[in-house]
């Protein structure tokens, strides 16, 4: 049997994860508080006038700076409030709305962006989603065994945190998931519609823990596989409660 082995969500887009053990899907809609907020840099296109979803080539993203990629989080929803860790930087509590504590997130956070790539430059936010990668309302989904196969394909263990999924699943085989293109899966109570595969940049190259770039994600997936996809794409067609331990269904 197929099952939701972990849940996560990244509140702002590439500083800090969170692991959770529920969540109530929307239909249509990203993973709630998912990529939530954003953070700008001198060269954004985002238009603080009418905010939408932009391409994330707009915001601070642990492509480009590494070191973000060690951030975690922990959201009061309630409060709409962050705290913040890096092991080389103090732990850090702000509201990502409240432009006095943004600016000094700001001051928190520029010791990990080298001097020499954009700095960052504010938070923003979209209306109604979260500022996922794909210019849809969409969650992530990836496979333990998938996984397993990649650390086997570099000789070595990894964190699952690397990939920034949403819902990771265990009991399916290796790369099954990419079979689910264009499929409808049921995850609890909630149905999806699977999109798409997730190509990969650099991103997961970078140690969770560090920040540090320490393996070769991309040239793993192409020695082993001859491609570039870790997770697949999905929407939400059906909201409901997704716990963990609950059982995935390709329908």
């Amino acid at each position: 049997m197929i099952n939701v082995a972990a849940l996560w969500r990244h509140p702002i887009k590439s500083h800090g994860r969170e692991a959770l053990t529920d969540v109530m899907l929307e239909t249509d809609g990203t993973m709630p508080w998912d990529r939530h907020w954003a953070v700008t840099h001198a060269q954004s296109k985002f238009a603080h006038d009418n905010p939408a979803w932009v391409m994330c080539r707009n915001f601070m993203t642990a492509t480009r700076t590494p070191s973000l990629a060690g951030i975690s989080a922990t959201l009061d929803v309630g409060q709409a409030r962050l705290r913040l860790q890096h092991a080389d930087l103090d732990d850090f509590d702000f509201c990502p709305d409240d432009a006095d504590d943004v600016a000094r997130f700001l001051a928190w956070v520029s010791p990990l962006c080298p001097a020499d790539k954009p700095q960052p430059t504010g938070v923003v936010a979209a209306p109604n989603r979260g500022m996922t990668d794909t210019d849809y309302p969409s969650v992530s989904i990836m496979s333990l065994a998938s996984h397993a196969a990649v650390a086997a394909q570099l000789g070595h263990p990894l964190g699952v945190e690397r990939w920034r999924g949403n819902i990771w699943i265990d009991g399916a085989d290796a790369w099954d998931e990419l079979n689910w293109i264009g499929k409808t899966i049921q995850i609890g109570d909630a149905t999806l519609q699977v999109k798409e595969p997730i190509v990969r940049c650099m991103l997961p190259a970078a140690n969770p823990t560090t920040g540090a770039r320490d393996v070769d994600i991309l040239g793993a997936l192409r020695n082993g596989w001859e491609h570039q996809n870790f997770g697949i794409y999905a929407t939400v067609t059906n909201g409901g409660k997704v716990q963990v331990n609950d059982k995935v269904e390709v329908v």
